[in-house]
């Protein structure tokens, strides 16, 4: 449905609109930059914001991937589609205590297409459909920011006019090319970033789309502003800044389109100015408008609260200490230095990091810290920067600085603390969005100084080398996000004091059986962070591995004591408890794992294997088959249950446990070899060959197998072949226990055979 907006009072309301348009200054008419047509300006946007992060592409999965794409069930094809509606980011239940509360079933959607194509965890795809989002994006910026820096205005055939061609594009080139946009583009969890930021520029771009004028007189659509609300709810389906979209848009409005001056109109509210129409804020239209927008939010966010409930996220203290702060002094001054932090990456993005938790950024906790300093840097700009949008008598000055920072600082809100604690305390991916204030706010200032300037062509050249340097400064980021050891080691000249930088630099390095290496890092993070409980439980693991077991005891009792709920660590303690033959004290670490969480599978075997060496069979079996209900693929369970049940002379009910375990995972090569020896001994001699065979197919190097598959030729009767393979075991290790024995009494058998024989 189309309204006609006029002015009772200014009945040639559209040729006032042009006339205004063509007397304000032109953004361009002193800015010594490139010109081109809007095709090749894309195209150039295009191909730089490529070529920042093309080298991302084949990098591995990396940080918070694994959990939110990895481990996340909602991935899978097993998973019903409606799930995705009621899960989060991370696939947990929304209505968990634990839960994130972070809603993006629309970014989860697209993880998942992309692993049913890729036909797995193939990390490539990924990061390619990452690469294109940006790229899509950027091109997007050149319309948003021909509109934000020229206005919006039509030809007689409803096409939009770009008033300010050479400034679009430069801001445009600033905006693909930031360094801080590398975490959203080369780590797969920034899709989510980078979607929402899609959908918010496609309701800012359908917004404009609704004051497409025609012959009638200025004109505004209701569609395309329903369209607009639409796509701004899509965006916070994506990621929850998605919504502030519905209030950009409204500022737009005021600003762009019914040209408000927000000081004028202050004034006038505060006097009870009876002109306020004149003032524009009750032009016909600009009400109704804004008032479908706050409908449309309103409607959004009570949706949202009713899927995710009332409950807010848990978040800990090392995730967001100044948020625990009990001083409300102490909390309001960290968080203004959290923000002149996030300036200064926009500003000077040199000293990039994956996280920015865990002693980071120590608390300022008094007035004679010296980055106060920083604080008042911040709040300096901001108040001369809003003086001049709201009291400069130049109006296209005013809707620019505005409009800069409108769309620097609503965006950030939901990442400020104002409203709600977040679980971070700086995050390079929230800045996507504001970085289009920063871009608008720079180039206008290059404007400025271009029409002071005598010589325009040095400050163009030193433009240049900043997007140059940013250029190279992308690359180099995009090579450290492309594997977990380059992103994690890169983080420890920039946080030093960052224990979760040491500790992913210690897990990193275990993970790649450098124990040694692994242990000075996981050390040195709970130095660092006394309370580190994740760091205390992985170092007592391999404590516990190099069988340095009071140590490992002393770590994880500490993490229990400070995180009585911490069910890893309790089971990781029965382990060390039970090497240490305290075998009630163990079972007794098990069970408090098993109440912190019920569904523990490798608890329950663990239990399994303290209940088989106290000879408590029964207890072991049922703690195995508890295992392998809530994890059926759990083979460790499965073998120790047919291997108990071997010992203890039960072949038939180990040959049905082996089979039953089989159907469930049908190529563990260790599970045949398992049921093979049950089968042997129940002289079903032709199936068991089989099995052994089908083993040594998918394991040829395992001797047990080999000799094994020797004892069962060997009691066939099949001599030849039992010698074959018991010379292949012993080749493959010669020290195997037993097998030399049996070989030299085979060989013995052999030569009587041969005597007989001759």
């Amino acid at each position: 449905q189309i309204f006609n907006q006029h002015n009772a009072e200014a009945p040639n309301f559209e040729q006032a609109f042009h006339r205004m348009a063509q007397m304000e200054p032109n953004l361009d008419h002193d800015l010594s930059w490139f010109l081109l047509p809007s095709y090749w300006a894309k195209m150039v946007v295009a191909l730089i914001s490529f070529l920042c992060f093309a080298n991302s592409y084949d990098g591995d999965f990396v940080f918070d991937d694994s959990e939110a794409i990895i481990n996340n069930k909602d991935l899978r094809a097993e998973t019903p589609l409606g799930d995705l509606w009621y899960h989060d980011f991370w696939g947990s239940k929304l209505s968990s205590n634990t839960s994130h509360k972070s809603y993006r079933p629309l970014t989860v959607l697209t993880f998942r297409i992309n692993y049913l194509f890729a036909g797995g965890f193939y990390p490539v795809g990924f990061h390619v459909i990452n690469i294109i989002l940006h790229c899509t994006i950027s091109v997007l910026m050149v319309d948003v920011f021909s509109i934000l820096l020229g206005g919006l205005q039509f030809s007689n055939k409803g096409r939009r006019l770009n008033l300010a061609p050479k400034s679009s594009l430069l801001a445009a080139l600033l905006f693909a090319v930031h360094p801080v946009h590398t975490e959203c583009v080369a780590g797969i969890v920034g899709r989510a970033d980078l979607l929402c930021a899609l959908f918010f520029l496609l309701s800012f771009l359908g917004y404009c789309k609704a004051f497409r004028e025609n012959k009638e007189g200025h004109t505004f659509s209701v569609f395309w502003v329903l369209v607009s609300v639409i796509l701004g709810a899509i965006a916070m389906l994506c990621k929850e800044q998605g919504i502030t979209i519905l209030g950009l848009n409204a500022v737009f409005d005021a600003l762009v389109i019914n040209k408000i001056n927000l000081l004028e109109l202050i004034r006038k509210l505060l006097y009870k100015d009876k002109s306020l129409e004149n003032a524009g804020l009750l032009r016909k239209g600009l009400l109704f408008r804004i008032t479908l927008l706050m409908c449309g939010g309103a409607g959004i966010l009570y949706m949202r609260w009713r899927i995710m409930g009332t409950g807010p996220p848990a978040f800990t203290e090392v995730d967001n200490p100044a948020s625990f702060a009990d001083s409300l002094f102490v909390r309001a001054i960290n968080y203004n230095y959290y923000y002149s932090l996030n300036a200064w990456l926009l500003l000077c993005p040199w000293w990039l990091c994956f996280d920015w938790s865990m002693g980071c950024i120590p608390l300022i906790k008094s007035v004679s810290d010296w980055r106060i300093i920083a604080l008042a840097a911040l709040w300096f700009c901001l108040i001369g920067l809003i003086c001049q949008a709201l009291c400069s008598e130049d109006s296209h000055k005013r809707r620019i600085l505005t409009l800069g920072l409108g769309f620097l600082i609503i965006p950030f809100l939901p990442a400020s603390n104002l409203f709600f604690r977040v679980g971070f305390v700086i995050a390079e991916r929230v800045i996507y969005l504001p970085s289009i204030g920063y871009c608008i706010l720079f180039t206008y200032g290059f404007s400025l100084l271009s029409k002071q300037a005598k010589k325009k062509k040095i400050l163009a050249v030193a433009v240049l080398g900043i997007l140059l340097i940013n250029v190279m400064r992308c690359a180099l980021r995009s090579s450290q996000w492309r594997s977990e050891e380059q992103l994690f080691r890169s983080a420890l000249s920039v946080c030093p004091l960052n224990a979760k930088v040491h500790y992913n630099v210690g897990k990193n390095l275990a993970d790649k059986g450098n124990q040694s290496a692994a242990i000075r890092y996981y050390r040195e993070a709970v130095r660092l962070n006394p309370k580190y409980v994740h760091a205390m439980n992985n170092l007592g693991n391999i404590l516990k591995e190099r069988n340095e077991l009071r140590e490992a005891e002393e770590l994880l009792s500490l993490a229990v004591q400070i995180q009585p709920d911490f069910a890893a660590a309790w089971m990781n303690l029965g382990i060390v408890q039970n090497s240490l033959r305290r075998f009630e004290e163990a079972e007794q670490s098990y069970w408090t794992a098993i109440k912190h969480r019920k569904k523990y599978p490798d608890c329950y075997y663990n239990l399994g294997r303290l209940y088989a060496d106290l000879n408590r069979h029964i207890d072991a079996l049922n703690a195995w088959r508890n295992a392998t209900v809530l994890k059926p693929e759990h083979s460790l369970a499965w073998n120790n249950m047919i291997i108990l049940l071997d010992n203890t002379g039960n072949l038939a009910q180990a040959e049905a446990v082996g089979r039953e375990a089989l159907e469930l995972i049908p190529n563990d090569h260790s599970l045949m070899f398992s049921l093979a020896n049950v089968l042997g001994k129940s002289q079903k001699y032709k199936e068991s060959e089989a099995l052994f065979l089908k083993a040594i197919k998918a394991n040829p190097n395992a001797a047990s197998y080999h000799g094994n598959l020797a004892v069962l030729y060997h009691r066939w009767g099949n001599l030849d072949l039992a010698k074959k393979h018991y010379e292949v075991s012993l080749k493959l290790d010669p020290m195997a226990p037993g097998t030399k024995e049996n070989y030299n009494l085979l060989r013995r058998k052999l030569e009587q055979l041969q005597k007989k024989g001759g």
